[in-house]
Formats: C-alpha cells, structure tokens, sequence
C-alpha cells in the first residue's frame, strides 16, 4: 500500500497549511517527548514534531514512504512496520494516528485489537490521539469524483474516490512518459462514531473529540478528531 504513489504524495496532497492545523492540535494536548507516530507516510507531521522538540519514533508499512520521510527528518528513528503490529516497541507518554490511517483498520475486530495494542503501549495516563473520516464522506463519494493533473516528470495521473454503504475506494492510475501505467487500489471504512466509542471503552477514557479541528463534538465536516487517556488497568 502507497509503494508506488509514494513517488508522487506529496505532490498530491501536501498542505502546509492543514500540517500546521494538525501539528497545532497535537501539541494543544501534549508538549514535546517521546512520542510514536503510526502510519507516518511521507513524514511532513513528523518533520514539524521533530523540528517542535519531540522525540519521534515513527512507523509505516511502506519502505518507499519510510524513506522519503527519512530524507526529511535526520532525528527521527523511523520503522518499516505494520501499526497493528506494535510487541517490539516501548511505552510512550502519547501515540497519534493520522491522516485518516485509522481507516484502513476494516474490520470491527482489528479496531479493537488496535486500540488493546495502542493502550498496551501507552505510559500511565497516556494520550491516544487520531483522526477518522466523517460520515459525512460517505454522502460526498456517493457520486465519484476525480482528478487529473500531470506532475512535473511529465506523469500524467487519475485520482478517482466513491463511496458504498461503510466503504471508501481510492484508485490511483499513473501515465508514466515511457508509455508504463502503474495503478494502487485503496480501501477504507468508515466507522460509526458511536460504535469506536463503544470499542475503546474497555481501554480509554474520552478526553476529546471534535469534527475539522475547532468543532466541538461530532457535527457536519470531514473529519472527527480523537483524544483518548489510557485507563490504567
């Protein structure tokens, strides 16, 4: 996943504007330390935290993701690893999720093992932070949309995102100059904010949760915003 559109991320999403808005909200609730970042893509949260004073230790499932973001952060320990997956790693004082990552979790018993796996990495008192698509996504995509462009290589590309019923596809297509096509297949779900509360309950206390960073609780907007603490039990 995201092997080939590594290449070409940044350009397709890069935002200095929202990187900041996340950044902001981070450091809103934890100050600089340790801190493990899950699915860290291309690493542009990462660089911001690194350059804020935080000690980053961050993962992904993609080597090619994993060494772009190692071509911008030198103090970053950065993990070719599965977020599921956390046994060889130590506690942290927070953990964050970003980016909609948390929505290729797809199915309702991997979110619970996710949660189990996070609280177990968390220090006491510990702050689980991540983000989700809105239900509202799902009204969005009913009609497909799409995007084309070229990138300065001389790439053509296609970007097309439909929804159905809970899920999100993403289709990436590349028209590379040497007449090769390279394609990547996205799926998400999108969970009931109601049933995540449900799933953590047994791991995590609701600290905060707010839709697009400055609205109180779940309303009309893309994204919900998740702080959780660890229960100490």
């Amino acid at each position: 996943m995201y092997n080939r559109l590594a290449s070409y991320y940044d350009d397709l999403v890069q935002d200095d504007e929202a990187t900041q808005a996340w950044v902001s909200w981070i450091e809103s609730y934890t100050a600089p330390g340790p801190f493990l970042e899950l699915a860290c893509g291309s690493g542009e949260i990462t660089r911001r935290l690194a350059q804020d004073g935080f000690d980053v230790t961050a993962l992904d499932l993609s080597p090619e993701m994993i060494s772009r973001a190692a071509q911008k952060c030198s103090n970053v320990r950065f993990l070719c690893q599965d977020m599921t997956r956390l046994e060889n790693l130590p506690t942290y004082p927070a953990i964050g999720c970003f980016c909609d990552s948390f929505n290729y979790l797809i199915e309702p018993e991997e979110v619970q093992a996710f949660f189990h796996q996070v609280h177990d990495h968390l220090k006491t008192d510990g702050l689980f932070l991540f983000d989700t698509h809105a239900l509202d996504r799902l009204t969005e995509f009913q009609n497909e949309w799409n995007e084309t462009g070229r990138f300065t290589d001389g790439t053509d590309y296609q970007w097309s995102i439909e929804s159905e019923d809970d899920w999100i596809y993403q289709d990436f297509a590349f028209y590379l100059p040497d007449g090769q096509t390279m394609q990547e297949h996205h799926l998400q779900r999108v969970y009931q904010p109601e049933d995540l509360s449900e799933w953590a309950a047994p791991w995590f206390d609701l600290v905060d949760v707010r839709t697009d960073f400055d609205q109180k609780g779940i309303v009309p907007g893309e994204k919900y915003f998740y702080v959780l603490r660890r229960k100490n039990i």
